[in-house]
């Protein structure tokens, strides 16, 4: 992305306004914030269409590292997180990474449904990532 880690990670941080950013959520709010701002246990609530979610931070490393887990979701699905990444990438840019994990478990027809989760995942993770991306080179 054109922006320095800096400036993506304030955008990341403000956890409870995902919504502004990201085309494929149409309404996001805190519901629960660390004491210094985006913190582990930091809590949003999301929706999208008619599904409700509650995503909870697991990691937290300013300018770094934003992880969490998304609750909400089918039964079936024991585990999904998210995990993003920020490294410099040269003069005012920055790489970033949506890392998904999907766990439904551990027999053979399990792990075909988590990799078909995953490629879903993946088409939600770069509707965000593009969002993002002119979020933050909007605020150059």
């Amino acid at each position: 992305m054109a922006a320095m880690p800096q400036t993506v990670w304030e955008v990341l941080a403000d956890f409870g306004s995902l919504s502004a950013w990201a085309r494929n959520v149409d309404h996001s709010c805190l519901l629960q914030h660390g004491a210094d701002g985006v913190a582990v246990g930091t809590t949003r609530r999301v929706q999208i269409g008619r599904n409700t979610l509650v995503e909870r931070v697991t990691d937290c490393t300013p300018t770094t590292a934003l992880g969490y887990d998304i609750e909400g979701l089918t039964r079936r699905l024991h585990r999904v997180a998210n995990r993003w990444t920020l490294e410099p990438a040269g003069s005012g840019f920055t790489a970033v990474t949506v890392t998904t994990t999907v766990e439904i478990g551990s027999n053979p027809v399990a792990q075909i449904a988590e990799r078909a989760v995953c490629r879903l995942m993946t088409k939600q993770s770069d509707v965000m990532l593009a969002g993002l991306s002119q979020r933050v080179e909007d605020k150059r």
